[in-house]
């Protein structure tokens, strides 16, 4: 039984990237149409070191954004800013320290944001761990949900004031969470023996109870900010480091043929992040340039409703966001 407990998430995660590659062997990637130029707005987006956040800050910058690289990988982050700015000399790009394993570090990261006084109109909820060995967060949470998850909930959580000041009712700012197919494999609701592969569903799911429940609560307030989820396929990037060797090697294989590049994958978030198609539109799970429907369980509301509650718990926030006068 114990040994079904743990192969069967295995089994389950690798029947869902045999879809994704199914899908991806008959489908395009999604191509990104002309956008509009972004001059004067500012984003930050997470984990934009490398892969296919590296490739959402190319893009953003080369639109005119002002972008903040929000990442643990320091002197990564520093290449990245060096790099884009050798392509583009107008390009407004630069890197802060972020540790989503710590709420302490995104704290810090928030306050020295604001004390800066920067608008923010987009925020790329974008950096992922992906089949981490069981550990914990510097909060003693478990690494997918801590990461992927709780460090994300906090960042929103206390950036959203400034997201709101900085939207206009035909100009939103713009809230894009990176999920992953796998999380149609996630269930909050059960309590079983430590899986990475099942916690790394769990923390993709929460991502998206989370971006319905924000929308809704957008919504409710008239807030001029919108909330979506992202699926950016199955992306050739460094998230797949803690693959099994074997499977590692199949994964190199099958990646030349199937796997999408870091900036096909990038190109669903950007889209959120930035094109007129989506102004004002929100709560909506984007799969290759387009809306697609998440898992059943992703649409509970009383679920979205008890992991906002549980998060809030968690981050020492309040339970809920306050409404507009």
């Amino acid at each position: 039984m114990e040994f079904l407990q743990g192969i069967l998430p295995v089994l389950r995660l690798y029947l869902i990237g045999v879809k994704v590659l199914l899908y991806q062997l008959f489908n395009s990637p999604f191509t990104l149409s002309v956008l509009p130029k972004q001059n004067g707005r500012v984003a930050i987006v997470t984990g934009g070191a490398r892969g296919m956040g590296y490739e959402t800050v190319r893009r953003l910058t080369s639109l005119g954004m002002h972008v903040i690289i929000a990442s643990n990988h320091d002197n990564e982050g520093l290449a990245a800013v060096k790099r884009i700015s050798e392509e583009r000399n107008d390009a407004q790009v630069e890197f802060e320290h972020l540790d989503l394993a710590s709420l302490k570090s995104v704290r810090q990261f928030v306050n020295r944001f604001k004390q800066r006084g920067l608008p923010l109109h987009v925020l790329v909820n974008n950096a992922a761990v992906m089949l981490v060995p069981e550990s914990t967060t510097e909060e003693g949470l478990e690494q997918h949900f801590g990461i992927n998850y709780l460090g994300h909930f906090l960042l929103t959580s206390l950036l959203l004031d400034t997201l709101k000041r900085s939207g206009q009712h035909d100009s939103c700012s713009r809230v894009v969470t990176v999920s992953s197919s796998a999380h149609h494999m996630g269930h909050l609701k059960r309590r079983q023996s430590y899986s990475p592969h099942a916690a790394y569903a769990h923390s993709k799911l929460a991502l998206v109870l989370f971006t319905y429940r924000l929308q809704h609560q957008l919504t409710a307030g008239g807030f001029p900010v919108t909330a979506n989820a992202v699926d950016p396929g199955m992306v050739d990037t460094a998230l797949y480091r803690h693959l099994c060797s074997p499977t590692q090697l199949a994964k190199r294989l099958v990646a030349r043929l199937l796997f999408w590049t870091p900036a096909q994958g990038a190109s669903t978030a950007i889209f959120g992040a930035a094109a007129p198609e989506l102004e004002g539109v929100g709560g909506c799970y984007l799969h290759n340039g387009r809306r697609a429907c998440s898992s059943g369980e992703s649409y509970d509301e009383a679920l979205q409703a008890d992991l906002w509650t549980q998060s809030c718990r968690l981050a020492g926030l309040l339970p809920e966001p306050r409404r507009a006068d």
